[in-house]
This record gives C-alpha cells, structure tokens and sequence, in this order.
C-alpha cells in the first residue's frame, strides 16, 4: 500500500513541476504552450484516472498533447 501512495505522490509532483515550470516558456508559440499544457494536464487525469499507473499517465500526457496541439489550429 506504501507503494501506491509513492506512486501517486511522484506522479503529482511531477506534473506540478511541469505546469510551474511552463510560466518559464515565453518565446514558446501559443501552439506549443497548448500542447504542453494539454500533455501536463493528460498526465494528470490519466495518473489520478488509472491509480498512478505509469501507463494511464504516458496514454493520458499523450492524448491531451494531441489535443492541446489541435486546440489552436481552428
């Protein structure tokens, strides 16, 4: 059950760095400011949405990099 909780910590750590980290990308096109957010964001849901599991996060920072990458094209 330590594991878990480990997990869980890790995977929040590491996507609160992520979106902190992003006011640091100011010469990034609004295009690449969305897909990293998306992915950010995709981690989160996908790790909160799976228990942590390292693969729901990499399938969830993978599809909302997608949609972060497409929300701008319109």
């Amino acid at each position: 059950m330590i594991n878990t909780h480990i997990a869980k910590s890790v995977v929040a750590a590491v996507a609160a760095t992520l979106l902190l980290s992003l006011g640091a990308c100011s010469n990034m096109s609004p295009q690449q400011k969305n897909t990293a957010v998306g992915a950010g964001v995709g981690a989160a849901a996908g790790a909160i949405l799976t228990g942590g599991s390292v693969i729901g996060t990499g399938v969830g920072a993978a599809v909302g990099g997608v949609i972060g990458n497409e929300a701008n094209k319109r």
